[in-house]
């Protein structure tokens, strides 16, 4: 369904990395709302290509150490999404290059350390706020979706011991992007424990153990402290001693299949017909709350929320300016309830 929420007519939005599997959705979602993207990244053949799918949508060539050519690429824009990788050589330009537009930054980064990094280097960066602007990173499946279940089910507590996000998967067809990001983390997992954030090496091996998901999915194995940027975003808002992730085990062997032809189409829309399920568990003594959701095709679900994010942010239904993860920006249940998901419990 069409979106209508106050906001500028028409507005520009620039897309990096726009000839990208997930970019991709995120310019039909921008379209079907009405908004107009202007895709952008380093490729022109890949760009021409990419705009002949959307007759009429402009394109703009910018790499990321020509600071003059990011410039072009989102003037006139309100906000740029941010979807090309490795997200250690593009969030830092493009973030300097919002700040000189003063306009709006987004990523849908799923590199654990890239979003750390970004959170420290700018959550104290008084540009930011002089700019009046939103820089939200991770605002993707992994590093929106969990935190704006756990903070759904957190409710109205202050405080919890811990904060459970589970994962169940019936498939991973990995994108080459995610397949990159993890040859990149070589192993290594983020970990919230003690009020800490840490970084744990790659030989140290995972927690494993089982998780009773809802329908479809019903008991699995899963692998524990699965190293997800719901981590950091939920870390940085909400007060937790505590994070426990975790992640069904059978779609992991998906992520080490050398042969990955990545996700395939699966209606006209182009999403797969991978199914997904989120559920968090917020548990205070010996209460406990819980929060989830059930989709489809993770790559394409991102859409959905980067742009419903971009579309409120611009509306002014944020509740505040800065670096911010989308738990602590919007209304969570209401945002959920505004995504296009198979299931919602809350």
């Amino acid at each position: 369904m069409t979106k209508t929420h106050d906001r500028p007519a028409n507005p520009v939005i620039a897309v990096y990395g726009a000839y990208g599997h997930t970019a991709r959705f995120v310019t039909a979602e921008l379209l079907e709302r009405g908004w107009t993207p202007v895709l952008s990244g380093r490729d022109a053949a890949k760009l021409e290509a990419a705009a002949a799918e959307h007759p009429g949508v402009e394109w703009r060539v910018a790499t990321v150490d020509d600071a003059g050519s990011l410039d072009r690429a989102i003037d006139g824009a309100a906000a740029v999404i941010n979807a090309a990788g490795p997200f250690e050589d593009t969030a830092p330009p493009l973030i300097e290059a919002a700040l000189r537009a003063r306009i709006h930054y987004l990523d849908l980064t799923a590199e654990t350390l890239v979003a750390i990094d970004t959170f420290d280097t700018y959550r104290d960066d008084p540009r930011v706020k002089e700019a009046g602007i939103v820089v939200a990173p991770v605002m993707a499946f992994y590093g929106a979706l969990g935190d704006l279940l756990a903070t759904a089910a957190m409710g109205d507590w202050p405080a919890a011991d811990e904060i459970s996000i589970a994962v169940a998967l019936d498939s991973w067809q990995p994108t080459r992007g995610t397949v990159l990001a993890g040859r990149r983390r070589a192993g290594r997992r983020v970990v919230f424990s003690d009020h800490r954030l840490s970084v744990l090496a790659g030989d140290e091996p995972a927690p494993e153990g089982t998780w009773t998901f809802p329908a479809p999915f019903g008991t699995q194995d899963v692998i524990g402290e699965f190293s997800t940027t719901d981590v950091i975003t939920i870390s940085r808002h909400l007060d937790t001693e505590r994070i426990s992730t975790f992640v069904n085990a059978a779609p992991l062997k998906d992520l080490m299949d050398p042969e990955t032809q990545g996700p395939q189409a699966a209606d006209d829309s182009g999403r797969s017909a991978q199914v997904f399920v989120v559920e968090t568990v917020v548990r205070k003594g010996g209460e406990e709350r819980r929060a989830a959701a059930r989709g489809r095709d993770i790559y394409a679900f991102t859409a959905p929320i980067v742009v419903e994010a971009v579309e409120r942010i611009l509306a002014g239904r944020g509740r505040a300016t800065g670096v911010v993860t989308a738990g602590e920006i919007f209304d969570a249940g209401d945002f959920l309830r505004s995504l296009p998901l198979d299931e919602l419990s809350l």
